[in-house]
């Protein structure tokens, strides 16, 4: 899971001034796509340095509308790629740039600037200060009553497993106010045993119950490993949990129990399922990481069992073996800061069954607390008794959670985007463009889209700029002018003939039963039509485009 949220991109802070406080947001030098949004920012009148006034005598209103300002701000510093390349650079409007992660993202970091100002400080500014957060949390209560995704939970499941983990970890300092059950469509999931508002601690884990290279270090094979060049702890970590789960005396072994016995992501799909991929990208994905992962197994495991068959047992490091350990490491493992400042890659009994949501409640979690040596999960939304708790694997698209996670998300996914293998080279930038830097180019369902007007059908501005300037390299403007006009009729045309191709190479909609389906078909055939609706949603904003254009000729 990509959990390093620690990440600097911006450099924020309260000051007291004489009649009230003024909120700074600075966009860090080290920022991922510093130039990018600079720019964004600039285009809204915005410095990478910005100074919020807020008058101790502001009204509720007049606080609402500077929260908007400062909230306008922190979009565009918490912005990935994604929602950069997707967003409309030309409109001030930040709902352009709207998106689950980014809009949490910049709530809690408002959240957590007013929490940061000395106790001191707001107890003298409390009534200002006290509006102002009460403002964002009612955003934030708003944001989630509008994407709160139902959970039902399974009551004909066992869990009897996963309740002796939990009481194993209550045994060794776990502290939380989750359970383990089972949820329809989901699997295991984590629900929430009382209302949890926005800071509150779900979940906390002891170093000491976490699964890291120390153990590795610990054991037997060690002496072994550490002499072959090259290898990776994550490599180690993985060998040693091969026959981890086998010792019955380990003292992981109730959580290894509770570890499914097959874990179905893309890396185990069988013939039929990757037929069923014929046209699409992830089957070339999960191809070559299969691919890559019998190789590495070809060239460690064999040789470490005939050359210490007393540590490396043949029978406990067999290649199915080997694909269910990668299977659990890609699937539930977690990057985790340590107080000695290094990152290390761990198994968390027990936080492995809080499922991944486009909606998370824990986004921020990948930090050990030095003053009580846990890791914690606090939530960035609320979350209610009964509810399902989810968190957030990271900005990862449909076809990667497939192929090392093994499902695909509920609701339209903000990173399910096609990427275009067009050689931007050294093409010249448009002049005051943006959009023009980008030197690659994707699209995604053009239903995510606000914009579907004249220059834009809904369709990513900086693939519509690129093909503009490669039709015509004199200054393109978004003016109704027949050159433009003309010029906008061929970049459409030419989208048209790509992604007609493509839905051709996608085929037609396969006709299966899914009641006699197995598993990975299924799942299969579920990427595959997404792929075809994405597809599907470019040509008929293309032929709506062509339209608006030809509407706008006719009448000149």
């Amino acid at each position: 899971m990509d959990n390093n949220n620690n990440k600097p991109c911006s450099s924020n802070k309260i000051i007291k001034t004489s009649d009230g406080c003024e909120i700074v947001l600075e966009l860090s030098q080290n920022a991922p796509f510093f130039d990018k949004k600079k720019n964004l920012l600039h285009s809204m009148g915005f410095d990478i340095r910005e100074q919020v006034q807020f008058h101790r005598s502001s009204c509720p209103d007049a606080i609402a509308t500077i929260l908007e300002r400062v909230l306008q701000i922190a979009r565009i510093i918490h912005l990935d790629e994604v929602e950069l390349y997707f967003g409309k650079v030309n409109d001030c409007s930040s709902l352009e740039y709207w998106s689950p992660r980014n809009e949490v993202e910049a709530l809690n970091s408002v959240l957590s600037l007013i929490n940061s100002y000395s106790s001191y400080e707001r107890q003298k500014e409390v009534n200002f200060l006290q509006t102002l957060q009460d403002e964002v949390l009612k955003r934030i209560q708003e944001f989630t009553d509008k994407n709160k995704v139902e959970s039902r939970i399974d009551r004909s499941c066992s869990c009897d497993k996963e309740k002796c983990l939990e009481k194993w970890g209550e045994s060794n300092g776990v502290k939380t106010s989750l359970k383990i059950a089972c949820v329809e469509g989901a699997g295991r999931g984590a629900i929430a045993t009382k209302d949890l508002k926005v800071g509150d601690i779900a979940l906390e884990i002891p170093v000491s119950i976490i699964i890291s290279e120390e153990h590795v270090h610990k054991s037997d094979m060690y002496h072994i490993l550490e002499k072959i060049d090259g290898i990776t702890s994550e490599t180690m970590l993985l060998l040693w949990s091969m026959k981890e789960r086998h010792n019955c005396s380990s003292k992981f072994k109730i959580y290894f129990d509770t570890l499914p016995e097959e874990f179905k992501t893309g890396l185990s799909f069988g013939v039929d399922a990757i037929m069923a991929l014929d046209g699409t990208l992830l089957l070339e994905e999960i191809m070559q990481a299969k691919e890559h992962l019998r190789v590495q197994y070809d060239e460690l495991v064999p040789p470490l069992c005939k050359n210490y068959p007393d540590v490396f047992l043949p029978e406990l490091y067999t290649w199915e073996q080997f694909l269910w350990a990668c299977e659990l490491w890609y699937s539930n493992s977690m990057k985790v800061m340590f107080v000695d400042g290094k990152l290390r890659t761990c198994l968390i009994p027990i936080a492995g069954f809080l499922n991944h949501s486009l909606y998370p409640h824990i986004v921020h979690y990948g930090k050990v607390d030095s003053a009580t040596n846990t890791l914690k999960f606090p939530l960035t939304r609320p979350c209610c008794f009964g509810e399902q708790c989810c968190l957030s694997y990271g900005n990862f698209s449909s076809s990667h959670l497939i192929t090392f996670y093994g499902f695909m998300p509920q609701g339209d996914n903000p990173c399910d985007v096609i990427p275009l293998d067009i050689d931007v080279g050294d093409a010249d930038c448009i002049e005051g463009c943006p959009t023009s830097s980008w030197t690659s180019h994707m699209v995604r369902g053009t239903w995510l889209s606000n914009n579907h007007n004249i220059f834009y059908y809904g369709l990513p501005s900086p693939l519509l700029d690129y093909l503009r300037g490669a039709r015509s390299p004199a200054p393109h403007t978004k003016t109704i002018e027949i050159s433009n006009l003309e010029n906008e009729i061929e970049v459409l045309k030419d989208l048209q003939s790509t992604f007609s191709s493509m839905m051709e190479n996608l085929g037609d909609t396969d006709l299966v039963d899914s009641d006699d389906a197995s598993w990975d078909v299924k799942l299969a055939l579920e990427f595959k039509d997404l792929q075809r609706r994405i597809v599907s949603s470019i040509l008929t904003s293309c032929a709506a485009g062509l339209n608006l254009v030809q509407d706008e000729l006719s009448e000149l």
